[in-house]
């Protein structure tokens, strides 16, 4: 059923267009209609898109110019948790969250992959500590694994730090405060956490979108909620090709590509969630 809707969208979206290269970047500026569609799970009739492109979401004019992320800034501030928080208890938070029992092999497959690193877990990951962490060292990639939601209501569209949500307002300026105290800014985001990338009409791409709007170069987010065991494959992959000296795109689409040739993870629910925003670099 996924392939019939996957080859009917690309004969309908992507068939039509007269000239595409075998190779490359595809960046996309889509419309509210089509913000929630993965494009690299277009599908020709024998591969998916994202087997022959590297693919990328813009938000036009307000994206900063792509730049390649050098090992030497391989520098990454990284956070999360995974054990049941008083965050999930606030009177905004969803009902029925649950622990994210891939976070800690996540974390440490990250590590593999970069340069230096401070990592804040569960009860250290409270959010006066991102607060004064991101003013006052010069990370270039933030990642973040753990719950999130979006939505139409501001006070409900949230990240969840230890002690409480942190709302998308407050996320927009703790970035703003990050890019405009440090000289180099936010060159990586990574919001490894569920529907972080699910926009609507009133604010494009979600949390991910403030992000970019907020000064962040790149951010890479999910769609739907992913699988704890697949998702912590892709990043490790995804990372450890950043050090070897890919682009962004690159490292993303070969560890989507990882995943689906195992034969376990090659379901789209697995890969296709993950988004990358802003410079393709």
């Amino acid at each position: 059923m996924i392939l019939e809707h996957s080859q009917a969208l690309y004969n309908l979206l992507i068939a039509p267009i007269k000239y595409l290269p075998t190779s490359g970047t595809l960046v996309f500026t889509l419309d509210a209609s089509l913000q929630s569609l993965p494009m690299g799970l277009f599908h020709d009739g024998k591969n998916y898109l994202i087997e022959r492109y590297g693919i990328t979401g813009t938000l036009g004019s307000r994206m900063q110019p792509p730049k390649l992320l050098k090992e030497k800034q391989l520098k990454a501030f990284i956070a999360g948790l995974s054990k049941i928080s008083p965050s999930f208890y606030a009177p905004n938070a969803p009902k029925g969250l649950k622990v994210l029992p891939g976070v800690e092999v996540e974390i440490a497959n990250i590590k593999k992959g970069i340069t230096s690193s401070k990592v804040f877990l569960n009860e250290d990951f409270v959010s006066p500590m991102l607060d004064k962490e991101l003013s006052t060292d010069d990370f270039s990639i933030i990642h973040l694994t753990t719950h999130a939601q979006f939505s139409s209501v501001p006070e409900r569209t949230m990240i969840f730090a230890w002690d409480k949500p942190i709302t998308v307002s407050e996320f927009n300026d703790l970035l703003k405060e990050k890019t405009q105290s440090t000289q180099e800014g936010i060159e990586l985001l990574v919001l490894s956490a569920c529907q972080t990338a699910k926009g609507n009409k009133r604010s494009a791409l979600g949390m991910a979108g403030v992000a970019v709007q907020a000064g962040a170069r790149s951010t890479i987010a999910t769609l739907w909620q992913v699988d704890a065991d697949s998702s912590a494959l892709l990043m490790k992959e995804f990372y450890q090709r950043l050090k070897d000296g890919l682009t962004k795109v690159e490292a993303l689409r070969l560890a989507q590509l990882q995943l689906i040739s195992n034969p376990q993870y090659q379901h789209p629910s697995h890969w296709a969630a993950f988004l990358l925003i802003g410079g393709w670099l």
